[in-house]
């Protein structure tokens, strides 16, 4: 099972105030927030960067390490987790963008979109495709 709920780390920041955010797993979602759910609201988009820049880059995405001591786990948007999977499913079974519009029977330009992270993809779209590649997606509510 796919999970897109990290680690982070909260470190006082002494000189200017507030905390500055990082993530053992991204370690390039860097940010920072003046109070405790500021920073803990801004590691949600530094997460969705991350993991986006991944995707667009042909990268891995790492799976979520167990929270050590002092940090706190933070959940990527669900869309961006949803696009991550298929990401990751397709590279696993080597499928490309253009079997998968095939798969799905739609046009090729819809797959190509359905990953871009400026792209405003459905979830049911997100939902027909992890399926069409043996997946489904689930949601847990903490």
């Amino acid at each position: 099972m796919l999970r897109f709920t990290y680690p982070v780390k909260l470190t006082r920041d002494r000189k200017d105030g507030g905390y500055v955010v990082t993530s053992r797993d991204l370690p390039e979602a860097i940010t920072q927030g003046n109070t405790v759910e500021k920073a803990v609201s801004e590691a949600e988009g530094a997460l969705q960067a991350a993991i986006e820049a991944r995707v667009e880059d042909g990268l891995d995405i790492p799976a979520p390490s167990r929270a050590k001591r002092g940090e706190r786990m933070v959940p990527a948007p669900i869309t961006t987790a949803l696009k991550a999977a298929v990401y990751l499913a397709m590279r696993e079974e080597g499928v490309s963008k253009s079997e998968l519009a095939r798969r799905m029977r739609v046009h090729e330009k819809e797959a190509r979109r359905m990953l871009d992270p400026h792209h405003p993809t459905r979830v049911p779209t997100l939902e027909r495709a992890l399926a069409v590649l043996g997946r489904r997606a689930e949601i847990a509510v903490s």
